[in-house]
Order: structure tokens, then sequence, then C-alpha cells
């Protein structure tokens, strides 16, 4: 290593007031929003620690983790520039505890109605942010907070969701309002509380393998450190409209842009960087390819990586050709970062509703302008369908009881359900998708 950093915190500083309530306690969020916590907090005097909450309750290992570890852990930035590998450790210790719904709700409230408690981030997937009558989804949850908030008289909450579906802070709001039956609640939703638009983008490894681990601890003589490694890399856009929501990004030195309209920067990170590792992450894994730096290098896979985002990807993104290309091809050095280690089935984790949200839109494009499906894209679908049918894959209980019924492709296919659509009803899809799903079947 030809360059490292190690910025430390001190691990028995007082405990800050609690002034963000995040709902998701995966890797992503620790690397992304808790790092940018951390980094306000030493750069920009925001004094908060965040209450995590998680999601479903279900899958509670990471956080008894964190709560073991009193909520501090590592963040490891690793990136190459001009050939010059670097490494940076950054210790975190913003967050308070991570709280399980399921058995810890009164405590949630607790939080959820302190004045000092102003923003509340949120990662829970693109399946996270739906409104199902009378289930106890993310935004029946953040409907239950803010009536309990409105009761108690606290100021409203800004929301900063980090789902990468479009218009995530206006979907939010549009399900928790269609939970809420109170008038005054409602009211109060709508008026006092902010509910922005965003687009996050930093690839995030997760956590180092063993030998990586060990070499970790050595250098920083923390045995047992809670690692999460990430690249160097981060950008929020912000739908702020012009209204500041208070949080000092910009005193941090954080790469957040403020703006009206996060619409082009989301369509260009998620149909370039989120849509490729989605429509190759299936097939990735049926070849035996482990991360996705090794992937990108195999001249036969990596080619078709770049073929589909040249060719049928980056003519439906509404930016000037030149900011595309450019964009495009800082996402390949990204792809190609030795030190992350971005195993391809954590990528393919809840690849159904990922594959509406990231690969459709870039398929119907590609349909407008040219008559029929777009060849590459249009197979990934039916590599996706060879993966789950072999199983091994994570996904929501709705997508797992599906394919515990062995459905066919044509099943899959024409699942409204999960598409908004029958995908057969694109020209040339169908064909592909089989072809492709026969190598495997």
């Amino acid at each position: 290593m030809d360059h490292f950093d190690s910025e430390q915190q001190t691990c028995g500083s007082p405990r800050r007031p609690v002034r963000v309530l995040q709902f998701g306690e995966g890797v992503f969020m620790r690397a992304f929003a808790d790092w940018m916590i951390s980094r306000m907090n030493k750069y920009a005097g925001f004094d908060g620690d965040a209450a995590v909450v998680l999601p479903r309750g279900i899958n509670t290992a990471a956080a008894d983790e964190l709560n073991a570890a009193g909520g501090r852990y590592s963040v490891v930035l690793q990136s190459v520039k001009d050939g010059v590998p670097s490494e940076t450790i950054e210790r975190i210790d913003c967050i308070r505890e991570c709280l399980n719904p399921r058995t810890q709700w009164d405590k949630v409230l607790r939080y959820a109605c302190m004045p000092e408690v102003r923003y509340c981030f949120s990662n829970t997937t693109e399946a996270g942010i739906e409104y199902r009558e009378g289930a106890d989804t993310f935004p029946s949850k953040v409907a239950r907070l803010l009536d309990a908030r409105c009761s108690a008289g606290a100021p409203g909450i800004v929301f900063i969701p980090c789902e990468l579906i479009e218009k995530n802070g206006d979907r939010l709001k549009e399900c928790v309002l269609r939970y809420i039956e109170n008038r005054n609640v409602r009211e109060y939703a709508e008026h006092e509380c902010r509910f922005l638009n965003t687009l996050v983008d930093r690839i995030v490894s997760g956590v180092p393998d063993s030998g990586s681990r060990e070499r970790l601890e050595a250098l920083t003589g923390r045995a047992g450190e809670i690692f999460v490694c990430a690249e160097a890399f981060h950008f929020m856009a912000l739908e702020e409209c012009g209204k500041p929501s208070g949080l000092p990004f910009a005193e941090a030195g954080l790469n957040v842009e403020s703006t009206y309209d996060v619409t082009p920067y989301r369509e260009r990170k998620v149909r370039l960087l989120n849509g490729l590792h989605t429509a190759f992450s299936a097939e990735a894994i049926l070849r035996g390819f482990t991360c996705v730096d090794e992937a990108v290098s195999d001249n036969v896979f990596g080619g078709n990586m770049r073929r589909a985002a040249f060719d049928e990807i980056l003519p439906g993104v509404p930016l000037p050709d030149a900011g595309k290309s450019d964009y495009a091809e800082s996402v390949f050095e990204r792809f190609m970062n030795p030190f992350l280690h971005h195993k391809w089935r954590d990528i393919s984790m809840n690849s159904v509703s990922k594959w509406r949200v990231r690969v459709l839109p870039s398929v119907e494009d590609f349909l407008k302008k040219n008559g029929f499906a777009p060849p590459i894209l249009s197979r990934s679908v039916g590599s996706l369908f060879a993966f789950y049918m072999r199983g091994g894959f994570r996904d929501v209980p709705e997508v797992v009881e599906f394919f515990e019924r062995s459905p066919s492709l044509d099943d899959f296919l024409g699942n409204s359900s999960f598409w908004g659509m029958d995908l057969r009803e694109i020209s040339g899809l169908e064909t592909a998708a089989r072809t492709e799903a026969a190598k495997w079947l």
C-alpha cells in the first residue's frame, strides 16, 4: 500500500443528543448516511447521534453486533487515483443504538417524540416504500411515529430517504399519508414535515474477508472491530428546492448537491451504475464470478457490460452525450477498483424489484426508439429467472413464495405484480429471455 491515512475518534467521548432517526442498519447506511453524520459531527459541529431502527426486525445479527460494540465501527475507504492506492480508515461513533421494532417499539416512539430529533434517514431497499393495506410496512411505521410526534407537540421532521426509487421522498409521503386517518396528523405530515427526493451514490462492498480483516485489525490495533469497506467516491443530490434542510453538508466537505430536480442525477446513476449491477448480477453468479472487478476484467463478460451501457442504456439517459459518456467511463473505473471486493451475491439481493426500477426503464426507452427490445438487457431477465429457480437467492417473502411454487418463465415474465406490466408484450424480450434461461436450466 503506497498511501495510508487513519482518522481516529475517541471512544470514550460523551454521547451526543439523538438528532436522527434512521431506518436501516445495513452496510450502505453505515458507510454513507452514518459516515456523513460522523463527518458533520467532526467538521461542522452537528453534534448529533442516530437511533437506528431495523425496517423489519427479522434478521437482527448485524444490529446485535453493532449494539455489542456500543454502536462503534470503522469505515474503510479504498480507491486508486492515478495508479496510486489509497486507504483511509475512519472510526464512526454516531450510532446510539439499534432497535428492533418488533420488541422495542415503545422505545422507537420515545425517540420519535423527542423535539431534538429533526431528521429521518432511511434505506429499506426499493421494496421498502410501499402501501399495503393493513401491512406493517416502513411507511406504516412512519405514520404511527408521526401520530405520536404530532400528539407530543414536537416539530416536524425532515425525511431523507436513500432508497433508489424515482421521487423517493414524494413516494414515501404518498404512502405515509394513505396510512394516516387522523386529520390533524395528516395536516402535520403534509405541512410540518418535509419529504425530500434524493439520489445517493457510493459503492459499498460490505465487510472485509478474513484476510483483509486480520490486516485491518493489525493496522488499527483494534481486534474484533467491525469494518465496512467502501469506495472513496460519494455523492448525494438533494431536492431542497431552495429551502435548506439545515444539515451542514457543505461545511463538512461532503459531496452533496442541492437542487430543484434530482431526476437527471438519478437517471444517470440508477440506470448505469445500479442498472448494470442488477442486469448482470445473476449471470455473473451463474458463470462463477465472485466479485465485480473480476467479471468486468473478463473480455467477454466485461465487453457485454460495456455494450449494454453504451448501446442500450446511455441513449435513454436525459443528459448531454459528453456528460453521459464521461460518467459511464467513470462507472467502469469504479467497477475495476480492486479493493472493493464487491460481491455479486450481495448485489443480487431483492433483484426482482431492482430489475423493475433499474433496468426496465432502459428496456422501454430502447423499445420506443428502435421498435424492439434491447438484446443484452432482455437476456438479463432470463438469467435472473434461472438464478432464482436454482435457489440460493435473497428476496422479499412474496418473491420467495412465488418461486417455491416452481413457476414457468411465462409465469415470471407475465407477473404484473413484479413488473407493473406483462413483459411478454415487449417485442423480442421473451425470446431473448427464454434462450438465456435455457442455458442454465
